[in-house]
């Protein structure tokens, strides 16, 4: 198994361990192996807190103070 996802033997032990230094990369390649690839498409769809995160990075619109139309006309 590890031969075929490129990876060492003790690396494959740690994403079995569930070690969190083990690159994602190296998950979907033995998710793809094991024919679980389609497993990581779904948790990604339904992953609400990585979505919070990402809306929480971009930038809101930017508000300018609204203009007194009244200003600057001529009275009477």
């Amino acid at each position: 198994m590890a031969e075929r996802a490129f990876v060492t033997r003790p690396t494959l032990r740690k994403l079995e361990a569930g070690d969190l230094t083990v690159s994602a990369a190296v998950l979907a390649r033995v998710l793809d192996i094991l024919g679980m690839d389609r497993d990581l498409d779904l948790i990604a769809a339904s992953d609400e807190t990585g979505y919070r995160l990402l809306e929480a990075r971009m930038p809101r619109p930017h508000r300018t103070a609204p203009r007194d139309v009244t200003a600057g006309e001529p009275s009477g």
